[in-house]
């Protein structure tokens, strides 16, 4: 639950425009920066990601806990999504230009139908999408299932890093993952 609240903070301030929200709670006062749309925590004020798992869209299931010591980019996306396919470039030779980093990307596709996100897809994306039609993952996420596309970067120790409620380009996503992946695990974690 102190994720799903993290993350309504959070998704709370990029509505409302805030500069700063609180980002988790206890005796300590946190601050994770927001310019209205991209929202990030600092590693001491990130908390732990929702379950993320089901059906790939090739088949399949993925579940994200396995992915644990890697830095995991979440991309929401649907084929029927113009901002989408404007980003599907960026993501796939940001994915590459990271992956021998520890980075791994998931897609999400949400309110689409399987045989066109697979189309949309093919030829496109390199890295797995779970297929989620009913956006129950973005719910988990506390991402409103109309916020398409949006892309979170979770840590290695998969805690949310950063939040972008819009589309991205590699110039902007890959400085971001790069600066995540670079992150030096906290002591006694794992």
């Amino acid at each position: 639950m102190r994720t799903r609240r993290l993350v309504a903070a959070l998704l709370a301030a990029v509505t409302a425009g805030t500069a700063l929200v609180g980002c988790s709670s206890g005796s300590e006062e946190s601050r994770c920066e927001s310019d209205g749309v991209t929202i990030t925590c600092a590693p001491d004020q990130r908390s732990k990601t929702p379950k993320v798992s089901g059906e790939l869209l090739t088949g399949g299931s993925y579940d994200v806990s396995e992915a644990r010591g890697q830095v995991v980019v979440v991309n929401f996306w649907g084929s029927w999504c113009a901002p989408c396919r404007a980003e599907a470039d960026d993501l796939e030779a940001t994915y590459q230009a990271t992956k021998a980093s520890g980075v791994t990307f998931l897609g999400i596709n949400v309110q689409d139908s399987k045989d066109k996100a697979i189309a949309f897809e093919e030829g496109r994306a390199t890295y797995p999408s779970l297929f989620d039609p009913a956006s129950r993952q973005a719910l988990n996420f506390d991402i409103p299932p109309n916020t398409t596309p949006a892309t979170v970067v979770l840590d290695r120790e998969g805690r949310v890093a950063v939040v972008i409620r819009r589309a991205v380009t590699r110039d902007e996503l890959q400085p971001v993952v790069e600066r995540v992946a670079a992150e030096q695990p906290a002591t006694g974690s794992r």
